[in-house]
């Protein structure tokens, strides 16, 4: 998986890029910075975890699949706030979304409390030169 948001230093997006782009990635997670500008063959999916208050950027952003001809799925999570521009992008583009609702029954509601992991504190463990802290050696 690859991250690229606009705190990831250049040099790295480039590098995620190139690794999602020759395949050794299976999965892009991008912010809106990587809406536009890049051609990236074969992506299949996208993803949109909201649907955006301009239409044009909803259009870059599924712009990402079925480039050239091919197919591809562009998949939209929307609360009641976002599905709101719903039908601004359905004019914009000049057809309609297939919205499905989801089932509330699926969701989790009660959640189990998080673990709290443990950590040695420094010193208390061997050291990597030389015999453990803390004991005494025998002679």
């Amino acid at each position: 998986v690859g991250l690229l948001t606009g705190d990831v230093a250049q040099k790295k997006r480039l590098r995620i890029l190139d690794e999602f782009t020759r395949g050794d990635l299976d999965i892009l997670v991008a912010t809106d910075v990587a809406a536009r500008g890049l051609h990236i063959p074969a992506v299949t999916h996208v993803f949109n975890y909201d649907l955006p208050d301009d239409c044009e950027d909803y259009v870059h952003r599924i712009g990402r699949t079925g480039r050239a001809g091919a197919s591809g799925n562009s998949i939209s999570l929307a609360c009641e706030e976002y599905a709101l521009n719903l039908p601004a992008i359905e004019t914009y583009i000049g057809h309609s979304i297939p919205v499905s609702k989801y089932n509330p029954d699926a969701l989790m509601t009660d959640l189990p409390k998080p673990l709290r992991l443990t950590r040695a504190r420094p010193g208390n463990g061997p050291r990597r030169n030389g015999p453990p802290r803390n004991r005494r050696r025998s002679g």
